[in-house]
């Protein structure tokens, strides 16, 4: 019904419309097709990373839980530090929110990993400002930047796509106010296999 209702192919190669397909499904809307931007390089880089082993590092709980754990290729781990104590200590001592203190906490395991980021726009923006900062940095294979809300979130999501190239990674995206977890979720589910997930 989607493919019937969305010419997909005006926005997408075959890999990508069949991730667009399972990120519309989770919107419940078609015109979702016409926000969402893909790297070029996303799909591959994406599964080769799976494939590999690496990590998903997600911004909340609700992203971590909703990845189908069976679809994983390698059995990835997928951490939120979120709610770790060490995260709302570092926030409280830097004067910053739990969302950004837990990007800094990524780094030891960012080298190659796939960053699934679905509600805070102050994890996108702050991953991108630590990218930017320091080339020496850890570089993740991808950045799925998708939050949602009024307040940021078009803009960080906008920074992503005009940063991508500059900071070296790849990147996923739906662009203005929509995105969220489910959305985020979907991505990641359809990315983890090459199967068309029905």
């Amino acid at each position: 019904m989607i493919r019937e209702e969305s010419d997909l192919s005006r926005f997408f190669d075959d890999e990508q419309s069949q991730v667009a397909v399972r990120m519309i499904h989770a919107a419940g809307a078609t015109d979702l097709a016409e926000d969402i931007e893909f790297s070029a390089a996303l799909v591959p880089a994406v599964r080769s990373a799976l494939r590999s082993g690496a990590p998903i590092i997600t911004d909340v709980n609700m992203v971590r839980s909703g990845i189908t754990r069976k679809r994983l290729p390698a059995d990835n781990d997928v951490v939120c530090m979120l709610r770790d104590e060490e995260t709302v200590e570092l926030a409280r001592s830097l004067g910053t929110t739990r969302s950004a203190a837990a990007v800094e906490r990524w780094e030891p395991i960012l080298h190659d990993a796939v960053v699934a980021i679905g509600n805070a726009p102050t994890a996108l923006f702050h991953l991108l400002n630590w990218l930017e900062e320091d080339p020496t940095r850890p570089r993740p294979a991808a950045v799925l930047g998708i939050p949602v809300g009024f307040v940021g979130a078009a803009e960080s999501k906008q920074a992503l796509a005009e940063s991508a190239e500059d900071l070296g990674i790849q990147f996923l995206t739906v662009h203005g106010r929509r995105g969220g977890s489910a959305i985020t979720c979907a991505a990641i589910n359809a990315l983890a296999t090459e199967k068309e997930i029905i």
